[in-house]
This record gives C-alpha cells, sequence and structure tokens, in this order.
C-alpha cells in the first residue's frame, strides 16, 4: 500500500466535488459520500476469487468497475486516499463483538479500522464495516456519546484497548475493539486470508441511501429508517440480481460463477 492513490478517479466514483483540505470538514464530507456510494460487499468471497490488498488492484474493483467490498479493501482505500490530501492517518487491527454474545473474546482480528489526526486530534474513521457502521468519524475520546449522520456511537476503554458501541433502539450493542497499533502487512494477509474464509458462505451488502440503512444477508433485505425496518425476503435469482444492481449499486461482474454464488443466499436455513 505504497502507491499513491488515483485522487481523481476516487472524487469521480463517490460525486464529490467539495474542499480536499485536510479538515475535520472534509473528512466528514467523504466519510459520508463514501458509504452512500461503494457498497459492502462480499461476492468475491463468495465465488471463491481472491481478494487482493494492493492499491492498484482495489481501485480497479472499486472505482473503475464500480464494484463494492468488505472492509479491509474500502478502508484501506479510504486510507491511500486521505494520505493524497495530506491527512496523518494510521490503519488498526479490530476484533469484531457485532453478532456475537456479549461475553465474546475475538481470538484474532478481521476488521479495520482507521486513526486520523486532524489538527493534533485524532479520529477515529470507518466506511468498511457494512450494516450498523458508522457514517462519520468520531473522536477517539472515552466515554463520550457522538452522533454522526445516522446513529450514535460512543467509545469506551483507552490506551491500550478500545471498544466501540452503538445505540439501537436504545440500546447499546458493541461493534468492535481495537488497539492503536499500526498493522504491518504481516498483519493485512493473516487478517485478510482470515477475512476471506469468514465471508465464503452467506450473501452480505449493505448501502446507505439518504435516511436509509440497506442490509443484505442472503435473501433478507433489510432497509432502516427513522428507527423502523422493512424486510423483504427474496425468493429468486433474478430478485437477488436485481436488488444489488438496483438497491445496491454494484455492476455485477461477468463471470460464470456469479449466479452458482448467489444461489447460496437461497438455501433453506437449518433448523
Amino acid at each position: 500500500m505504497t502507491d499513491e492513490a488515483n485522487l481523481d478517479a476516487y472524487l469521480r466514483r463517490i460525486n464529490y466535488a467539495g474542499s480536499i483540505a485536510p479538515t475535520i470538514e472534509t473528512l466528514q464530507a467523504i466519510h459520508r459520500v463514501h458509504v452512500s456510494t461503494i457498497p459492502f460487499e462480499n461476492l468475491d468471497p463468495l465465488m471463491e476469487r481472491p481478494v487482493r490488498l494492493q492499491l492498484s488492484d482495489i481501485e480497479q474493483k472499486l472505482l473503475l468497475e464500480r464494484r463494492g467490498g468488505y472492509c479491509l479493501e474500502h478502508n484501506l482505500l479510504l486510507k491511500a486516499v486521505l494520505q493524497s490530501m495530506d491527512y496523518a492517518v494510521t490503519a488498526v487491527g479490530a476484533g469484531v463483538l457485532w453478532g456475537y454474545p456479549a461475553d465474546h473474546q475475538p481470538q484474532q482480528n478481521s476488521h479495520i479500522a482507521l486513526l486520523v489526526d486532524v489538527g493534533g486530534v485524532t479520529w477515529l474513521a470507518d466506511v468498511g464495516f457494512g450494516g450498523p457502521g458508522m457514517t462519520g468519524p468520531i473522536r477517539l475520546r472515552a466515554d463520550d456519546e457522538q452522533e454522526t449522520p445516522h446513529g450514535r456511537y460512543r467509545l469506551s476503554g483507552g490506551y491500550p484497548k478500545w471498544r466501540l458501541d452503538t445505540q439501537i433502539a436504545g440500546e447499546w450493542r458493541a461493534l468492535y475493539e481495537f488497539t492503536a497499533s499500526p498493522l504491518g502487512n504481516d498483519d493485512l494477509v493473516a487478517m485478510n486470508d482470515y477475512a476471506m474464509q469468514r465471508h465464503r458462505d452467506n450473501l452480505m451488502a449493505a448501502r446507505i441511501e439518504g435516511a436509509k440503512r440497506h442490509a443484505l444477508r442472503n435473501n433478507r433485505l433489510n432497509t432502516h429508517e427513522n428507527g423502523e425496518t422493512t424486510t423483504r425476503m427474496l425468493t429468486s435469482l433474478i430478485e437477488i440480481r436485481d436488488v444489488l444492481t438496483n438497491v445496491f449499486g454494484i455492476v455485477l461482474p461477468e463471470t460464470d460463477r456469479l449466479d452458482p454464488a448467489l444461489e447460496k443466499a437461497l438455501r433453506p436455513v437449518a433448523g
């Protein structure tokens, strides 16, 4: 990840024409429009195709092919973009807590987040969590409830370990825990291998649309807006392809691996 980001291609992809000065206002704006235009999706692992973390590969997929990706792709792309705007950025590894029992202890980092220095203040940025993830950066400060465009978050703990929670229906739910230690290349390789395994069996996609959060897991499409959730069950491959294209804005790859992979989403759930 030492190459320079194609900033012009990125700004065109997210339809952003505002300031690129390294301020908190720019960071907030970029963060918000990124999650609205580049979806979270795991089609490559689902098709058993490798996810490559070279910047040129990420840009080809997310910018030029108008695909989405999972956490490592999103946040490594944003890291390179922010660095090209003269922000100081550190990538850190995180252990996922979301979807697990309250006493869960992650055995391995499978998520990546960014610490961004703006005028001597450190902010947590993350455009790659999907689902309940942040749509704006928050200050790296414990026990302070912070608003973003799509929800309230808080950090607890502190050095060496932090935990990120979000408030859903009045209840605080844990998303992940992390330390401020920077990731090395070996860390990224191990995380990518682990993330590939975790994303091989279930179709997932997420995107922000205005005030709405769209989240797809297999054939269940949830749309969250103003505290209300509507659910649509998809019953055919045609419906799944249509939703991926028209709700999540993914230009589907032309490969004979895609439909067999998407059919995994229609498998009956074991009782």
